[in-house]
């Protein structure tokens, strides 16, 4: 993978927590998003739009927020170190291609939080247990770690999870205010 830099990290501290507070005020206040209050109607407050599906497109290192069919937000992530291929089994390093839901929320985590995806599927679970292996489990969606074993570039610029998809915090943070409830996930190869 070349060098790009599409993950940020402004350190812990206030600064950062002003900025993320920031973020969620703009995507609250911004007219773009908001939905428009209907004329005379003031039980409909504006409202930012909500993900109704998760698209992954892994070859374009691309994680979109899909509405009704159309690409809401878009996102640059680090994939499995092995990116290239399904997942096959436990500890290949690959990040997952099918179908799958976010099944769950994760606000402490390893990570800065964690979107649980419903890896291993029935397909998953079936090719695994053909070849006698464990599918292996536990693939989020999440950002970086809160504690760094390598220097912040190195999440900038690799594939570096055992599988996952990772976005910066400021990215997983948006994502994390625009999913809610269980809605699909396509990972595309």
């Amino acid at each position: 993978m070349t060098a790009t830099p599409y993950l940020t990290h402004h350190g812990p501290g206030l600064a950062a927590a002003a900025r993320a507070l920031a973020m969620i005020l703009a995507l609250a206040l911004s007219p773009a998003l908001s939905a428009q209050e209907a004329p005379g109607d003031a039980s409909t407050a504006p409202s930012t739009p909500t993900a109704d599906s998760i698209l992954v497109v892994k070859s374009e290192h691309r994680l979109y927020l899909m509405r009704d069919g159309q690409p809401l937000r878009s996102y640059a992530v680090a994939l499995g170190l092995s990116p290239v291929g399904p997942k096959r089994q436990e500890f290949d390093f690959r990040t997952p291609e099918g179908h799958y839901v976010i099944d769950a929320r994760q606000p402490n985590s390893r990570y800065f939080r964690a979107l649980h995806v419903s890896y291993p599927n029935a397909d998953d679970r079936k090719q695994a247990a053909e070849r006698h292996v464990s599918a292996g489990q536990d693939i989020m969606i999440h950002g970086l770690p809160n504690v760094m074993q390598k220097p912040l570039s190195y999440y900038q610029t690799q594939d570096w999870t055992n599988g996952c998809i990772a976005l910066s915090n400021e990215n997983l943070l948006e994502v994390w205010t625009l999913v809610r409830g269980k809605i699909p996930v396509e990972i595309r190869p």
